[in-house]
């Protein structure tokens, strides 16, 4: 048998669609016009690279059905204009789709199969009929045993336990919140997400109730749409619980549904110095660990120990933390168990002010960390996230000056 010696694999670009929300600026965009744009996109940031040498495109994608059915990778790669020769694969863990994408990819490298991968996410929370797809069909024999009911939970009812069990209050949700929209919203003034957003064109036909023309209306969706800067205390202390009557959890202090798409080009050290490229940064590891579905967004505290002792890193020494706010509760239950600064935590906003179109977060925030690291010249950062029916993701990136 032929042994290989495991290599690095380094990303040399990544970007991504601004996220729009439900039913917003992207809400009549196909995910795999979306997907396209991206491929297109960050392959543009690599002109040197021949696109015949990519070995495989790995897109995540939550609700793989409907408009992102059909293998949304192949026909994604097809749109953008790759080559025949170049093949696709769609990817499901629900939220982490988009980072076990690119960990994927990385592993291909790693392992001397690849010298060239794209790895992305894609996602429309507008297009699907429900957060749980176009068609609801839960396993019957889940709720036969009570050990297994809380695989049906919905998520609002998991972040409900999680801030019960870790004593997460109403107001400490809400200022996370604040914080959130107040991050973004500040990160998005001083343009500190123009390197990474590939602004998207949109041409929508929007009917004339009146005249009973078609209307198009052209714009360039530019920006995050999600972040408000009339966010408010008061506000947000006005909303009334969303998932239990006598919760904390609101529309508020949880994350947006959202749309959006992002890639990642991932090549050989034999690539970087053939193509003569610039690397943003190294991939240092990736690891999943399972937690009780009841509980799901404690996933992270399983997954980020994982992954730092796989790489041999230390958690103070990781400077940057994408940790994926899908409820208020479950990220500070986590912040609070791991003992995390919290000052190295989505310094830019998270998802309940920037959005969280599910398969797609993983990649988009893989953009949004790389571009960041090198921004601010800091070393090592991590992509994390909480997964639906009780799991964690963590992903390790070490930035190349």
């Amino acid at each position: 048998m032929m042994s290989r010696q495991i290599q690095e694999a380094y990303i040399v670009a990544a970007t991504r669609l601004p996220v729009g929300r439900r039913k917003g600026m992207l809400g009549h965009v196909r995910p795999d016009d979306m997907l396209a744009h991206a491929i297109r996109s960050v392959m543009g940031q690599a002109p040197a690279l021949d696109p015949a040498l990519v070995g495989d495109v790995i897109v995540g994608c939550a609700m793989p059905e409907a408009e992102q059915g059909m293998n949304v990778a192949r026909i994604g790669l097809l749109l953008a204009g790759l080559p025949n020769t170049v093949p696709g694969v769609t990817v499901n863990r629900f939220c982490a789709s988009g980072l076990q994408a690119v960990a994927m990819a990385a592993d291909r490298i790693r392992l001397g199969e690849a010298d060239v991968m794209i790895a992305a996410g894609c996602e429309t929370m507008s297009l699907m009929n429900q957060i749980v797809g176009n068609k609801m069909a839960i396993n019957p024999a889940i709720f036969a045993k009570e050990e297994n009911y809380a695989i049906g939970f919905g998520m609002g009812i998991t972040a409900e336990k999680v801030a019960t069990r870790w004593q997460i209050s109403r107001e400490d949700q809400d200022a996370f919140a604040l914080a959130s929209h107040q991050k973004a919203c500040t990160a998005i003034t001083a343009g500190h997400f123009r390197a990474e957003i590939s602004p998207y064109p949109v041409s929508a036909r929007v009917p004339d109730l009146q005249t009973g023309d078609v209307k198009v209306r052209e714009y360039l969706a530019e920006d995050d749409e999600g972040p408000r800067a009339d966010t408010s205390c008061d506000g947000l202390a006005r909303l009334r619980p969303a998932f239990s009557a006598r919760g904390s959890v609101t529309a508020g202090n949880s994350s947006q549904m959202s749309d959006g798409a992002a890639a990642v080009l991932l090549v050989s050290e034999n690539v970087l110095k053939q193509f003569e490229l610039q690397p943003m940064a190294r991939f240092a590891g990736f690891a999943v660990a399972g937690v009780a579905p009841e509980i799901m967004g404690i996933g992270p505290v399983e997954a980020i120990p994982r992954v730092l002792a796989q790489a041999g890193i230390a958690q103070h020494e990781v400077d940057w933390i994408e940790l994926n706010e899908a409820f208020a509760a479950q990220a500070l239950a986590v912040v609070r168990t791991l003992d995390v600064d919290p000052v190295k935590v989505n310094p830019l906003g998270g998802a309940i002010a920037l959005g969280h179109p599910l398969g797609a977060t993983g990649a988009i925030r893989t953009a949004t960390l790389v571009h960041g690291l090198r921004r601010t010249r800091q070393r090592y950062g991590m992509v994390s996230m909480c997964i639906g029916t009780g799991m964690g993701a963590a992903g390790l990136f070490e930035a190349i000056p």
